[in-house]
């Protein structure tokens, strides 16, 4: 027998569109225009997959979600959320209730030849996941939509009400600490404490007292007791930034920490600690391990669950998102991109990545004293190589070297043309149908101009 999948969406259009597409794979397929509908078809039929839709007039996908998982039966059915308005809150919060994934609307018939088998093939009993706040009220701090940001969203989902150490890596800038904030705050210690400590802005010497703490007198100096970041953590998170920074003798320690769970003060007796560590680090720790900079045990022991921020360069699609997003957060009343400025945001290799951009928002922000930005605010964005392949961990990617080279051509022939696709087309020698579909790619979409 056929497996059965279950469709749902408010759409008709889609709802047919998708059923007509899973009968051609070879399934049988059921729709229901609603969540009540999709429950009562879940009440009263076998299912082997659900392709659910986010938003829906009576009761969103989340809401059917968790109460297919809530079954009486303790049988969950794999589900897929769909939506075209994918954000990082929703996206997060479908992975941690349990969703196989979470994918942006228009779906294709390949999509669905991919996906479909594996849903099937994973169908096994869970236990229900914790109740989580509406996703109204989710901060959205992890703003992109690109391939990379995506998956870095959907593991945060998958990992945070566990207590799995994770090694978070990418170049200075590129959020390492904002996602080590997200998992704990998702989490499970989401009401506990969070403690970050930057690993290279200590001195040795005072190291091991900041992360373990010191009994009174335990050396010149020490008038206090001292509690340390690990008991500071206890029932939350210790987020340890720039651990590769970290000399080998206190590698050793930390090591000893994770292991066993237990720190102990200078001068003072081993203590227990229940903390949850995500850690984090812009060099190749893989290199310092072979190197010998690195201890191999304690590399393997953090990276349990590792998550790759990729350089802002290489999600060019994410650049405008977080630029109106920085943008509206640092102007009152808001202030918008005209074209040209999207274009030459777009165009730049932001060597410093979101925390450049933030920051050359906020200078914006003081500094435009018009509702729109133009190109012209913008021109304190100096020109700047990428790093070459050894530095940006391309290890000398062609596809990637290409992408971002013509993302660069297609800014400058935009901001050159100040709009203008069809002349933009020309410079490029391309048609201009194909201009727009790069320029979407890339997130050179349309914006207002100034006046």
């Amino acid at each position: 027998m056929n497996a059965t999948v279950l469709i749902v969406d408010d759409e008709k259009n889609l709802r047919d569109g998708l059923s007509e597409a899973v009968r051609d794979l070879g399934y049988e397929a059921l729709v229901a225009a609603s969540g009540r509908e999709a429950l009562a078809a879940a009440a009263t039929n076998k299912l082997d997959a659900v392709l659910l839709d986010l938003r829906m007039p009576d009761m969103d996908g989340l809401q059917v979600l968790t109460r297919l998982h809530a079954a009486a039966d303790g049988t969950n059915v794999p589900v897929a959320i769909i939506t075209a308005y994918a954000t990082a809150a929703n996206t997060i919060e479908a992975m941690r209730l349990g969703a196989f994934d979470h994918l942006t609307k228009p779906i294709g018939r390949e999509d669905l030849a991919s996906l479909l088998p594996r849903m099937i093939r994973s169908r096994a009993p869970k236990s229900p996941p914790r109740d989580l706040p509406d996703a109204d009220g989710f901060p959205e701090t992890l703003i992109g939509s690109s391939p990379g940001m995506r998956e870095v969203q959907k593991t945060i989902g998958l990992v945070a009400d566990s207590d799995a150490t994770v090694l978070i890596t990418g170049e200075t800038g590129t959020g390492k600490e904002v996602v080590a904030r997200t998992i704990h705050r998702v989490g499970a210690r989401g009401n506990g404490p969070f403690m970050a400590l930057n690993c290279a802005a200590i001195p040795p010497d005072l190291l091991e007292s900041e992360l373990f703490g010191h009994v009174k007198g335990a050396f010149t100096g020490a008038i206090i007791e001292r509690k340390g970041a690990f008991r500071e953590a206890d029932s939350g998170t210790l987020f340890l930034d720039e651990i590769g920074d970290m000399d080998l003798a206190m590698q050793a320690k930390i090591l000893r920490a994770l292991q066993e769970r237990v720190v102990t003060p200078v001068g003072g007796k081993p203590q227990k600690v229940d903390v949850r560590i995500v850690a984090a680090t812009h060099r190749d720790l893989e290199q310092w391990v072979k190197q010998g900079r690195f201890r191999e045990d304690l590399f393997y022991r953090l990276n349990v669950v590792p998550i790759e921020l990729k350089p802002l360069r290489e999600r060019t699609a994410d650049i405008l998102p977080l630029a109106e997003h920085f943008l509206a957060m640092a102007s009152s009343p808001t202030k918008q991109l005209s074209d040209e400025a999207a274009q030459r945001l777009a165009g730049h290799t932001w060597p410093g990545n979101v925390r450049e951009l933030r920051n050359a928002m906020e200078r914006v922000a003081v500094m435009c004293r018009s509702d729109i930005v133009a190109a012209s605010d913008l021109g304190f964005l100096v020109a700047s190589p990428a790093p070459n392949a050894e530095e940006d961990g391309d290890d000398g990617n062609l596809p990637s070297a290409l992408e971002r080279l013509e993302r660069r051509l297609i800014a400058d022939a935009l901001a050159e043309s100040k709009g203008n696709r069809a002349e933009a087309a020309r410079r490029l020698g391309i048609h201009r149908q194909l201009l727009h579909a790069k320029a979407e790619k890339y997130g050179l979409g349309k914006r207002k101009n100034p006046d």
